[in-house]
């Protein structure tokens, strides 16, 4: 899960989670709010950690009261050599609230099926980029992982 108002932007190599890989977005990351009057505000390391990166926040005073979400989750349902598809879910209150596939195709570098929503897409690149990194190593961080956020 990661908050719905939080907007990836980078890896975080400074090591503030004890288990990285755990995390909603397969690694911890820097990034900012997107909270309506909040746009553009980077947390503080502590509420990066314990909040934005995980969803269900009850102490963040950035979130909205009135919201369609509280986190977001993703998995790989499937791939094969060249596709992946990504289920997310949005949940409210514990409970789903939306759900969905996206399609990634790894030969085009290409998303095919791309949410809407940036946060959402944006969110699904940055667990691609870490799922791919942990699923393939030999996947090429530099190029590829580029190619995932260039192309949405």
């Amino acid at each position: 899960m990661a908050c719905p108002f939080f907007m990836p932007t980078h890896k975080a190599e400074n090591g503030m989670w004890l288990h990285a890989m755990r995390l909603p977005l397969g690694c911890g990351w820097q990034g900012y709010c997107t909270a309506p009057g909040y746009d553009g505000v980077i947390p503080e390391a502590q509420r990066l950690q314990e909040e934005c990166s995980l969803g269900y926040s009850s102490t963040c005073p950035r979130l909205p009261a009135d919201r369609a979400w509280d986190a977001i989750r993703f998995a790989v349902s499937r791939e094969n050599e060249s596709l992946i598809q990504l289920v997310y879910v949005c949940e409210k209150s514990h409970l789903p609230a939306e759900h969905g596939n996206l399609e990634y195709r790894v030969q085009d570098a290409q998303w095919v099926v791309a949410h809407a929503d940036p946060r959402i897409q944006k969110k699904a690149e940055c667990f691609l980029d870490s799922w791919l990194q942990k699923k393939r190593p030999s996947f090429s961080s530099e190029n590829e992982s580029e190619n995932i956020h260039e192309q949405s």
